[in-house]
């Protein structure tokens, strides 16, 4: 009897799991599917249930009813490469050597998705090209004749990795087309795991099939914007996609519910950074990296709940592990935001966010457009900037006939001055320091203000500190601080 008994312990022993990130990860039947949907050039505030009134976004707002509106989530760079490295990583994508438009992603970085699928999750990419497998931008190859360069590693990285190509609606229906098949391929006796992107409502825009199109004279311009024809011309075509995004998105929270998967499924939606307007996309102001993010788990997260906790695009793959019973890599900066979701008291991820501007595209560095390595600290009320490429002046990314049209206007006095002159300085300043809270369109830099000095040193020395733990090459912002020595008696 007894050795039978010990016979029995053994066995039950060798079946206790030995690996902690799979202790409590239950059975494919109780873990929680997870999707991760991006727009592209999709900012904050632009969702209807933001309170932007230029939008109609029934659907997102539908599903935000549903779940939890983040109403300060931001992403780690304003441009997408960097940014959705940022996500796929976990952490800074300075940190993992990815600062560059077309820097592939690491091979010995091992994303979050990958984690799941070690798991047990079956996982995929679809959609809007990830960009991250070293594509240079010029339309030339990406390796050479021996095979030297070869950067084309996210088929193997994953059970499912597919692009759709082209604009327009024939990117929404490859998308959609990709979403159903990558369902169709999931067995079933695994969860599945899905970054699921659109081309929406990146520019070049189009009126393909736009749902209630936008009149340009009763939108309502933010305030650093000046208020001329052109401009909101281009506004009114990017609200135009930003409901057509949000057809799409009905079309795929359609789909879930027609494969009876809404119960169990984890539904993240986050824009990639800011819309391509003025003062966002490419730049670090708000416009450029405070993106929206809604996030739906039935039966666990309370319908309507909102946070007003700082989130960042790297927080979502320790989220998403979380979900899953796994512990996070030890060198991530990730952060789980599962407690907030799941409403605890007190719940907070962080104080600060960090984001940094990287060299975009293939053009030369003649100007901000192509070329800057400017930082951010945002905290609970204040923002530090650091632009080490002062001399440059701010101009709009997408530097075009847009920006000539701003230029012009700006000469024959269309625009008032103190709009005018956030587009027409001969440089920047080294530092820009706002206040959120009372200054939320970023108008007033009180960089240098007596009145703020402290608040100003201490985001320095945090922005400092993030820059040596990520080490980052840009000089940091802050001199060295000498202890100061008393004073001799005369």
């Amino acid at each position: 009897m007894l050795k039978n008994t010990t016979i029995f312990l053994f066995i039950l022993f060798l079946s206790i799991p030995l690996v902690a990130e799979e202790s409590n990860l239950g059975t494919g039947t109780t873990r929680p599917n997870i999707l991760l949907v991006i727009s592209d050039d999709h900012g904050y505030p632009h969702v209807g249930v933001y309170g932007d009134p230029n939008v109609k976004t029934p659907n997102l707002d539908r599903f935000a009813a549903e779940g939890m509106t983040f109403r300060r989530a931001y992403v780690t760079a304003p441009q997408c490469v960097q940014s959705r490295a940022g996500i796929f990583a976990a952490r800074s994508q300075v940190g993992i050597g990815m600062s560059r438009f077309s820097a592939p992603f690491p091979a010995e970085i091992k994303s979050f998705p990958e984690y799941l699928r070690d798991a047990g999750f079956y996982t995929g990419l679809a959609g809007r090209s990830y960009h991250m497998e070293g594509e240079d931008g010029l339309g030339g190859p990406i390796r050479q004749a021996d095979g030297t360069y070869e950067y084309k590693r996210f088929s193997s990285r994953y059970d499912y990795a597919k692009s759709a190509s082209g604009q327009g609606l024939v990117a929404i229906n490859n998308t959609l087309k990709q979403f159903s098949e990558f369902l169709d391929l999931v067995p079933k006796e695994k969860p599945f795991f899905l970054q699921l992107c659109f081309h929406d409502p990146h520019a070049p825009y189009d009126n393909e099939e736009i749902p209630e199109p936008s009149d340009p004279d009763k939108l309502i311009l933010p305030s650093w914007c000046p208020d001329i024809p052109f401009i909101r011309k281009a506004h009114a075509d990017y609200y135009n996609e930003v409901n057509r995004f949000d057809q799409s998105f009905g079309k795929v929270l359609e789909e879930l519910d027609k494969r009876s998967l809404k119960e169990n499924t984890l539904v993240i939606f986050i824009g990639d950074n800011g819309a391509s307007i003025l003062r966002g996309k490419g730049s670090l102001y708000e416009s450029g990296i405070h993106v929206p993010l809604l996030v739906r788990w039935t039966g666990k997260i309370l319908p309507g709940s909102i946070s007003s906790e700082l989130v960042s695009g790297e927080d979502i793959g320790a989220t998403c592990l979380a979900a899953a019973g796994i512990t996070p890599p030890i060198e991530w900066t990730s952060q789980s935001f599962l407690p907030i979701l799941f409403g605890e008291k007190d719940a907070s991820v962080r104080n600060y966010i960090f984001a940094a501007r990287g060299p975009h595209g293939f053009g030369l560095p003649t100007d901000i457009q192509s070329f800057d390595l400017s930082r951010t600290i945002v905290g609970k009320q204040y923002k530090l900037i650091y632009n080490p490429l002062w001399q440059i002046p701010y101009s709009y990314y997408a530097k075009g006939p847009k920006w000539i049209e701003i230029q012009n206007a700006a000469k024959e006095g269309k625009v008032p001055p103190s709009i005018a002159s956030l587009y027409t300085g001969e440089n920047r300043s080294m530092f820009e320091v706002y206040d959120l809270q009372n200054d939320p369109d970023e108008l007033e830099n009180l960089s240098g203000k007596k009145e703020t000095a402290a608040i100003e040193l201490q985001l320095k020395r945090e922005l400092r500190n993030w820059m040596i733990a990520e080490q980052d090459f840009v000089p940091l912002p802050l001199q060295r601080e000498l202890p100061v020595s008393p004073q001799k008696n005369r």
